[in-house]
């Protein structure tokens, strides 16, 4: 009997500790690529960004430039150049269009990292927005529906008005 009794005891425990920790969790959800997109900032950082990226692409094009002038030069006169010439002009186009390939592949790793660089103070602008309303409304986690396919998102759970009204968006 006692132990009969002890199985039941310790069967409603379970069962009430399980519906108290369901009763905690909360789960909201938002859209951050949106939020962000709706910030003003981001006018400034894409600018930014375009001022930045046209020092490469003006450098890539006057590399691309001198390649095409070369290019054309060696196909005029290929057919009367000699093996050495030929040659020479050949490892000269290798070596300008190798260069033109690492300068692109190094800028772009520039933007990525200048990039990151600008949207930094918008992420946390934004993130600090997100926790600030998941704490007010006692979300324990938020989910970023922008990189997470939600199956099924209640509206009631969408953070996105409650932040944009924490940070002044429209």
């Amino acid at each position: 009997m006692k132990k009969l009794f002890k199985v039941a005891l310790v069967a409603v425990c379970i069962l009430l500790m399980g519906n108290f920790a369901k009763a905690q969790v909360k789960i909201g959800y938002i859209n951050q690529n949106d939020l962000i997109g709706a910030m003003p900032e981001l006018k400034t950082v894409n600018t930014q960004m375009d001022q930045y990226k046209k020092q490469f692409t003006d450098k890539l094009a006057a590399l691309q430039g001198e390649f095409n002038t070369k290019l054309t030069t060696y196909n005029a006169k290929k057919a009367t150049m000699t093996d050495a010439d030929r040659t020479a002009a050949e490892a000269e186009l290798g070596d300008l269009q190798k260069r033109a390939q690492d300068y692109q592949n190094t800028a772009s790793n520039l933007v990525e990292t200048k990039g990151a660089e600008y949207m930094k103070p918008l992420l946390d602008k934004a993130k600090l927005a997100i926790e600030a309303v998941a704490k007010e409304r006692g979300y324990s986690y938020v989910l970023d529906s922008s990189t997470t396919q939600l199956l099924v998102s209640p509206p009631a759970d969408d953070m996105m008005a409650a932040v944009k009204l924490k940070m002044g968006l429209k």
